[in-house]
């Protein structure tokens, strides 16, 4: 398959090419917008790594380094989202943004379609340096639980592995 090739403009990164199309109908990477592709931040740098996509800005290539560059700037957390979002797509989920949650994934199970089926959890992830209070994680919970979805926590550790917690409400 030809490289995807994709426009960053402002913070969207998008498509239009036959192979953007041809990857979202069989393996969900992205979302039709008008008539474009358009990627999260994280599914950009997964589709670099793995020479599917390459990022044009101003009419010019923009290399690996660079691109997270501009990624960083655009979100402060987008290394530990994508060391979680890499982790579970290369385990066969699939992960869309949860912004309008104020998450950051929803998460399908392995076989589950977007669009088709709803997602199983809430994804939220955090640095094991970082203190999460209580009311937050009620907070979090009662996110997951109205979306009838069940929270799942990504921690990461300073050399980068994750512990997944997952959290759901059981009726006594």
């Amino acid at each position: 398959m030809k490289k995807i090739q994709a426009n960053i403009l402002g913070q969207i990164v998008s498509s239009n090419s036959t192979e953007a199309y041809a990857l979202y109908k069989k393996s969900f990477f992205g979302e039709p917008v008008e008539d474009k592709i358009q990627y999260s931040l994280s599914e950009v740098l997964f589709l670099v790594e793995k020479g599917k996509l390459e990022v044009i800005l101003k009419n010019k290539k923009i290399s690996k380094k660079d691109l997270l560059v501009k990624l960083r700037r655009i979100d402060k957390k987008i290394s530990l989202k994508y060391t979680v979002f890499k982790d579970l797509r290369q385990r066969g989920y699939i992960l869309k943004t949860a912004l309008k949650f104020g998450a950051d994934f929803r998460v399908y199970g392995k076989g589950e379609k977007p669009g088709k089926n709803h997602a199983k959890w809430i994804l939220f992830t955090e640095h094991e340096s970082n203190k999460l209070a209580m009311h937050e994680f009620s907070a979090k919970n009662r996110v997951a639980h109205s979306t009838k979805k069940n929270l799942l926590l990504a921690i990461i550790d300073e050399e980068g592995k994750i512990t997944y917690y997952e959290v759901g409400w059981i009726r006594p």
